[in-house]
């Protein structure tokens, strides 16, 4: 029987009401928690840990490195063959792009969690908990990164995000769909997984600024994040890639500084591309020195840049991101 470590994280899977203020708080033990999951043992052997209570909006990048390196040790141990993690959902896909990109290994990582509380209808806790069991023990699982299963459903942490505040299906892929789905206890997935570099980290290094671009807007923003030292600055600019001439000033000053910028699409699908030659175009922004992230939400471009500026790699910037 293959063996499964089960790290509990806190989030809405380990909270239930509480009557006093009506609202959900931290209640459950991760033993609470798998207790609910019928049937468990008879799939792998378990082995639980309590990381932390945490709901998701606490979550740090200190945290998610602190938790890098704990499942590190994990998937290092040669009894262990993978490993299910729950997380809060609010930051989930955050911290999992952070496990993708900072744990090289073939077995099997999957983070899961639940949008119901434990005291509500149709609590998923459980039910998200045995299917990621499922897929922590699945040879068709092994080498394709770190997973996000919800709903019955499997999404690459790269391409993954929640896209609805209430909803059970809350996690979706953009342009793409699931990788895969968990029927019966069995794990199909329906396409490859794209690749991609993992780094090494000893410490996070400074901050990301991420700014949504808006209609009208100047460099004021841009410049605060100068000012206050960031090390990089992600723009979720707006179509194909774009930003009002008012920003150009703040972007050109701090590309002199050597500070990174970053651009993704606002848009929840499709991509970034150089298409328009205006005064503030991606064309303009491509030759000023601005990177293209092809398909990402600004907040992963924003752990993606974090992590490869933290990396103890002596890294080019152009292989990093996309030469859209």
């Amino acid at each position: 029987m293959k063996k499964v470590a089960l790290v509990f994280n806190g989030g809405t899977i380990s909270m239930k009401i509480d009557e006093k203020i009506n609202a959900a708080v931290p209640g459950l033990s991760g033993e609470e928690i798998l207790s609910m999951v019928t049937g468990a043992d008879e799939f792998a052997d378990i082995e639980s840990y309590s990381f932390s209570e945490k709901p998701s909006p606490h979550i740090s990048i200190e945290d998610m490195f602190r938790l890098s390196n704990f499942i590190n040790e994990l998937v290092n141990r040669e009894d262990i063959d993978g490993v299910v993690l729950t997380h809060g959902t609010d930051t989930l896909e955050e911290t999992a792009y952070f496990l993708d990109l900072t744990i090289n290994t073939e077995k099997v990582i999957v983070v899961t969690g639940a949008m119901r509380s434990s005291s509500e209808l149709g609590y998923d806790g459980p039910f998200n908990l045995a299917t990621s069991i499922c897929t922590a023990i699945s040879e068709e699982a092994k080498g394709r990164g770190v997973l996000v299963c919800f709903n019955g459903e499997l999404h690459c942490a790269s391409e993954v995000t929640k896209a609805n505040s209430m909803a059970l299906n809350a996690f979706r892929t953009p342009n793409f769909g699931p990788i895969g789905i968990v029927d019966n206890n069995q794990v199909i997935f329906h396409r490859k997984t794209r690749k991609h570099k993992t780094y090494k980290l000893d410490k996070i290094i400074g901050d990301v600024a991420l700014i949504k671009c808006v209609s009208g807007m100047n460099s004021d923003f841009v410049e605060f994040a100068i000012d206050k030292g960031y090390k990089g600055i992600v723009i979720e600019a707006l179509g194909r890639g774009n930003v009002p001439p008012l920003m150009l000033p703040g972007i050109k000053k701090a590309l002199k500084k050597e500070i990174p910028v970053i651009v993704v699409s606002r848009c929840f699908e499709g991509r970034v591309r150089e298409a328009y030659g205006y005064e503030g175009g991606g064309k303009m922004l491509k030759d000023l020195g601005v990177f293209f992230e092809e398909d990402m939400p600004g907040q992963k471009a924003r752990i993606k840049l974090l992590v490869v500026l933290s990396s103890k790699e002596n890294l080019n910037l152009n292989e990093a991101f996309n030469e859209v």
